[in-house]
């Protein structure tokens, strides 16, 4: 896998948990449509996380009432979350000063 493959794999597995934290009980479909990627990726992405350990998947099917599934960062999900926000961070920061160099010296 090449690098910019995995950075984004990275952003969409933190945007997906950051998602999942901040709205308890989206659907799969809800999340794929605010995420703006496929369906078939976003399930995808949740089963890496899931293979993982970073994620639970709680089935509901029987009961009509509920939703079919529920998603819950795990202690380790929650920690690989923590971890991927700081990776991001660090990338956003350094990408900021890039540009802000390139601004002074085109000046």
């Amino acid at each position: 896998m090449n690098k910019s493959r995995k950075k984004a794999d990275h952003e969409l597995e933190l945007d997906v948990m950051r998602k999942i934290t901040n709205t308890p009980g989206i659907t799969q479909r809800e999340l794929a449509d605010e995420l703006g990627h496929s369906l078939g990726k976003l399930n995808y992405c949740l089963r890496e996380l899931k293979l993982k350990g970073f994620l639970k998947i709680k089935n509901f099917r029987k009961n009509p009432n509920k939703l079919n599934y529920l998603y819950i960062l795990t202690p380790k999900g929650i920690s690989a979350k923590t971890k991927l926000t700081i990776n991001f961070m660090h990338r956003k920061m350094q990408e900021y000063d890039e540009l802000k160099k390139d601004l002074n010296q085109s000046k």
